[in-house]
């Protein structure tokens, strides 16, 4: 298992549909939002296009689900997106023509599953793909996801359950799927009383991805995933949630630094601890009770949150409902170089880790990333020694952000930066 092919040697980057949409995505959003990204993100590297949770429930909306709603599925159980909101979908063609769109724009495509088998399979006890057993056979009623009612879980003991998960994978590969993100399944914050306890079900769907045929990408949600069980989730997934749904609050971004400290050990080699989405830009389109906004962190605030994302190497999937995107928030992520620290990266670690502050270095080809974090709530002065780094001596250095060249005074660098501030420095590497 942990010699398998990685799908994703990079963090994978890319834009999301939930931040936006919520549950009620669809096809002319997802095309919309594909088009923008191949004509102003994918030369930075977005390339993945998500379509998120609930593409097969007719009467999705916005973020809120209804319970044991009538959803699209095909005589071997397996869920269909939704022809009124997919007119493409139609007659069996399922994500398809979409996955074909998005294809010919050079990007990738990707859905969102929840881990198991529909209820509404299991209470009509509709048959499998490649067994003799049906629906009733295979779930587990006790196997609940406490925020959605549309699955039960698998029992992986059953006859038959490994058929079904490879039935599931064959479809999306034979619709040109790149990407799944499996929610309710790796998470310890919904069931404290059972953490991981999906880790069978993690196993069925690594297996199932092997033996489809395609090259996908295996996205587990939602998190916080258990640090005890970073060696599995290593060995089975290329990327996993550090949290539950991040949104855009300071104390929620503050609190992703003691996360990117536990986790950094796990990083790289294609397996990416994830910080979630990036909610930048426009958001909660289809949020009928509190309705659409902007992001609500301040400027520094949403730089400092690229700068971590990006040296620690978290995966980057925007989640903005990109029409009408504002200035700012493009210059945030088109900033070639500090992409770069995010997909060219190495050996990324937390130099310094305090209440008030932070420092994380990455090593590049030609140099090395340092990123300086004030997680206080006022004007700070930050202080940094070249040994801090590893170094005999401070090179000059470079601001990714603003193009500035810092000189070190007394082999140390001293930066003021603004309450909640950061800045992302390159420095080269030193000549002989």
């Amino acid at each position: 298992m942990m010699n398998r092919k990685k799908a994703a040697p990079t963090p994978p980057m890319g834009w999301n549909s939930w931040d936006c949409y919520g549950a009620g995505v669809s096809e002319q959003a997802l095309l919309q939002n594909a088009a923008f990204l191949q004509e102003h993100l994918l030369p930075y590297g977005w390339k993945y296009v998500v379509c998120d949770i609930q593409w097969y429930e007719p009467a999705a909306a916005d973020t809120r689900y209804h319970p044991f709603a009538d959803l699209c599925m095909d005589e071997y159980s397996r869920l269909l997106p939704a022809p009124n909101r997919f007119p493409s979908a139609a007659d069996g063609k399922g994500f398809a023509p979409i996955a074909e769109k998005i294809h010919d724009m050079g990007l990738l495509f990707g859905i969102h599953i929840l881990r198991g088998i529909p209820r509404q399979a299991v209470h009509r006890n509709t048959s499998l793909l490649g067994t003799a057993q049906k629906a009733r056979d295979i779930a587990s009623a006790y196997s609940l996801c406490p925020w959605n009612s549309d699955m039960y879980g698998v029992d992986m003991s059953r006859e038959g359950a490994q058929a079904y998960y490879d039935s599931l994978f064959e479809l999306y590969a034979s619709w040109g799927v790149d990407f799944v993100k499996v929610d309710d399944i790796c998470n310890t914050e919904y069931k404290p009383a059972e953490p991981y306890s999906a880790k069978e079900e993690i196993e069925a769907i690594r297996r199932a991805i092997d033996r489809c045929g395609r090259e996908m990408v295996l996205s587990l949600s939602p998190g916080p995933a258990p640090l005890e069980q970073g060696w599995h989730l290593s060995a089975n997934a290329d990327m996993w949630r550090l949290t539950g749904d991040f949104w855009d609050e300071w104390e929620k971004l503050d609190d992703m630094f003691e996360r990117c400290a536990r986790w950094y050990p796990f990083s790289g080699s294609g397996c990416w601890p994830d910080c979630d989405m990036l909610p930048l830009g426009r958001l909660c389109v289809t949020d009928r009770r509190h309705g659409e906004r902007l992001c609500r962190l301040t400027r520094d605030e949403q730089k400092t949150m690229m700068n971590l994302w990006c040296i620690f190497r978290s995966p980057l999937m925007l989640g903005a409902a990109t029409e009408h995107m504002d200035e700012f928030t493009l210059s945030l992520l088109t900033n070639g170089q500090v992409l770069r620290v995010n997909q060219e990266g190495k050996n990324q670690r937390p130099v310094r880790h305090t209440g008030d502050e932070a420092v994380w270095q990455s090593f590049l080809p030609d140099g090395m990333a340092v990123a300086l974090f004030n997680r206080s709530d006022k004007e700070r002065r930050l202080s940094l020694a070249a040994g801090e780094l590893g170094l005999d001596a401070f090179p000059a250095a470079t601001d990714l952000w603003s193009g500035e060249r810092i000189l070190p005074h007394k082999n140390a660098l001293s930066l003021s930066l603004a309450p909640h501030g950061s800045v992302m420095l390159f420095l080269p590497n030193m000549q002989e």
